[in-house]
Order: C-alpha cells, then structure tokens, then sequence
C-alpha cells in the first residue's frame, strides 16, 4: 500500500497594514482553521482616521480614536501581531522583508495606505501639514493653539491678524470639516478665554481647486455644506489653487487674478499619494499604478501577474464595478473606511473558499453613502438616493461614527466626550506639546548665565541648610 504524505502546515497569511482593510481581514480570518495570520504594522495601534480632525482641534485625545492591535486582536488566538515595517518582498520565494526579519507567505495582503501629496511641491510639507497619522493630528493641534497662545503676546496688528488667519488647502471631506471645527473652535470654544485678543476675529479660508466643496457629493448637498460653513464664518473659495506657499505667505490664483494671503496656520487636505509599498509592487511583482501611486488590481482585489498577492484599502485602485455609468468611465472606489473594511472581509471570505477548493465572484462594493460634519450640529449624509443635511445628518454621523469605533472603550469615552462638547462646546484636550529643544527662550537665558564664584567657608554669613 502506498504511503501519501498529507501536508498539515497551516496557510501562512501576511497582512501588511493595521488600517481598516488590514485589520477587518485579520478578524474574519482569525477563527478559520488551517490559517496562520501575521499582521505587520509599524505603530502598534489601530487609529480611527475619519476622526483625526477632531483630535487636531482639541475635541478628542489620541487615546479615544486609537487601540492596540494587540488588545483588539488578543482573542484570536491564531493571528500573530508585529510591530516592524516591510520594506520588500520576493514574489518568487514568497516572502516579506521587514526591518528585522523575512517572513514566509502564501497568501499577502497589502493595505498600507496614502499619504499626502502636494503635487510636486514637497518642500510645502514642513509649512502645510497634512492630516493622516496620529503624529499628524498632534502637529497640528500644536499649530492651531499655539497661533492663538502667539496671538495674544503679539502687539503688532499685522502680525497678529497673520496669527489669527487659518488656511486649509482642499475642499473634501476632510478640508470641510477641519474648517468647521477650527470656526467652532475660534468663534465659540476659544471666545472667552483670552484677555488681549478677539478669537472673534480669526479669518478661517477654506481654498478649493474644484467649483464646489466636496467634489464627490451631489450638487445640492455640496451647496447645503457651503453655506453652513459660511454660517460658521468659514470664507470658501473655490476654483482657487494654490501656486506657492513661503514665509507664511499663501499665493493663491482664481482665475487671472492673484493674491497672497498672509497666514501662520496652514493646513493640507488637498491630495493624497500611495505609500512606498505601491512602488515595491510594481518593482517586484509587475503591479501597474495609477498616476496617484495606487495599485491597479484584478476584480478580485489581487495583482494580475500574482494571484496569491491582493491588494485592499486606499492603496487599491479598483475600477471594476459599474455604479450605473458606462464601462469606459468607472471610476474607482473611494479611499473611505467602508471600501477597505469591506475588501478586507471579502479577501478573508475569498481566502476561506480557496482552502475550500471553492471561488467567489468578482469584489463588489455595497455604497453605505457618504458623511461629512460642519460644525455643531450640521452635516451631510447621502445613502444610495437618500440626501439628508442639518441636524438630522448630524445624528446620522454620530452614529455611524460611534458604531464603526472599534473598541467598546472608545464608544463610550466618545459618546461622553461629545456629549460634553455638544452641551458646553469646550473641548478637554487643548493641550500644546513640543521638545523641549525647541522652546528658544530658556535656550537663549542659559547662553547668558554666567558660572556664580565659588565663596570659602570664611564668607558664608548664614549657614546652607538643605532643604528636603
């Protein structure tokens, strides 16, 4: 009788990325028998990006829009976390090198996101931060507080009105609603908190290359969402681009006419680049990219020369699915929460079946619509043919917000953070941190101080007693 050799090694499964198609692949990946899971990521958290804004305007802190992979992860207990960063990988040979070691793989996942992009004009990143990390958000919440602290000492008029002028590059989501919260902020959290300044006064303009704010809405909503912001005292410009930004000095061109805007807060929304793992897809595995950096993938969300590689979340470019126009024109999905968490499920779904021997059809994206806050209690929601705007959009968003956070937690904490800011609008986590290093004044005291001459006993008219 012949003896067969029956392979019992469990299906090694890689995800490189702790976003949300990465970790939503994790866990409908991490009951499946025969499946072992390495999730890679090179912070050792998972954040929450739609509520980033709110943590650079004081509204939330870090801890309440993040958690530990671990902890959210703990109860799968065959997924392996790694706090490291891949840096390459061997089609080939079917690994993944990381900083500090190479993993096998059978199957890889790819979800490592965008970054900023300020279309060839990178030297603006250290003058206009933009807003996708945790770092970020905190940048930028040191920006924000520390032009109004700046404010206050200023005597100058024309200095202090270029400290008390914001400008958000980018009328999207994000733009919209970092402007809405700065004007929260300026004209009713911050009103009375200073002696020598008017935060009445801050000039909040919201710049924008399109016709309209929020490109991606339809029409009317995109109305609805200017002119709450003009409510709030939000200036929109649109068909406005900006050509320069040096010296705190925002050169801006709206059709022939051209005018600098003198601001020391300038913050970025404008666009977003691939993270450096496209260019590694493309160099190794034969991954075309758009022009953005992101990959182009198959229906099923893998690469077309290597069907055991996928790619899922804001890195993706997934242009298969026909939202009702004609097939020469679909565009590709949205980089939203919702398009990666549901890609990650799918790819778990569609790693299951093949253990199985079975397939699954081609990914298909079920449109939960789109959200976006202005202010107190404005927003606007568009769900399939549903458009909703105001205060019941508002209840909307806070919804869908509270119920996609991933950890009990952090529900809560939120839920009770808004509700205190929604009732005495003063958010709790103004704070401004930087290096010590940076603070040039005690730097500038210390150069002056002279080493005090050592006195004998003999000279000493009082005792020293030290005290403890």
């Amino acid at each position: 009788m012949e003896n067969t050799a029956v392979e019992t090694r469990p299906h090694r499964v890689v995800i490189v990325g702790g976003g949300f198609g990465g970790l939503y692949a994790a866990k409908a990946l991490g009951k499946t028998k025969r499946v072992e899971i390495t999730l890679i990521d090179k912070r050792n958290f998972h954040l929450f990006q739609p509520l980033l804004y709110q943590v650079a305007t004081g509204k939330l802190s870090p801890g309440d829009i993040s958690s530990p992979l671990r902890a959210i992860l703990s109860r799968y207990r065959r997924v392996k976390v790694l706090m490291d960063t891949a840096i390459d990988i061997d089609p080939r040979q079917q690994q993944v090198k990381l900083n500090h070691t190479t993993l096998p793989y059978d199957t890889l996942i790819v979800a490592t996101g965008v970054s900023h992009h300020y279309f060839g004009n990178d030297q603006w990143a250290e003058a206009a931060p933009g807003l996708k990390t945790l770092e970020d958000a905190l940048e930028m919440r040191k920006r924000i507080f520390g032009a109004f602290e700046a404010a206050e000492k200023e005597s100058d008029p024309e200095r202090r009105r270029a400290w008390l002028t914001f400008v958000v590059v980018g009328g999207g989501p994000t733009g919209v609603e970092l402007a809405g919260a700065l004007a929260e902020l300026a004209f009713h959290t911050l009103k009375d908190e200073f002696h020598d300044i008017d935060t009445t006064e801050t000039r909040i303009l919201l710049l924008e290359g399109l016709d309209r704010v929020l490109p991606p809405y339809p029409a009317d909503l995109s109305a609805k969402a200017a002119d709450s912001l003009a409510e709030l005292g939000v200036t929109v410009r649109t068909q406005s681009l900006v050509t320069d930004i040096a010296d705190d000095v925002v050169t801006v061109r709206q059709g022939d006419q051209t005018e600098q805007v003198r601001a020391k807060t300038i913050l970025w929304a404008a666009g977003v680049k691939a993270s450096a793992m496209g260019k590694v897809l493309a160099a190794r595995a034969g991954a075309q990219l758009d022009r953005s950096g992101r990959v182009m993938v198959n229906p099923d969300l893998s690469l077309p020369e290597q069907p055991n590689i996928f790619v899922v979340g804001d890195l993706a470019h997934f242009a298969h699915q026909d939202n009702g126009a004609d097939s020469s024109e679909k565009k590709p999905l949205p980089g939203v929460a919702p398009v990666a968490m549901q890609q990650g499920a799918y790819i778990a779904r569609l790693v299951q079946r093949r253990l199985q021997g079975k397939t699954v059809p081609p990914f298909h994206y079920d449109d939960v619509g789109s959200l976006a806050v202005i202010g107190h209690h404005a927003a606007v929601v568009t769900m399939g043919q549903l458009k909703v705007w105001g205060f019941p959009a508002w209840l909307i968003w806070i919804f869908v917000h509270i119920y996609y956070l991933i950890e009990f937690d952090n529900k809560l904490l939120v839920m009770i953070q808004w509700l205190w800011n929604y009732f005495t609008r003063k958010g709790g986590a103004r704070l401004i941190t930087w290096e010590e290093s940076r603070l040039d004044e005690p730097v500038a005291v210390e150069q002056e101080l002279q080493p005090v001459p050592e006195r004998t006993a003999g000279e000493l008219k009082t005792p020293i007693i030290a005290d403890s």
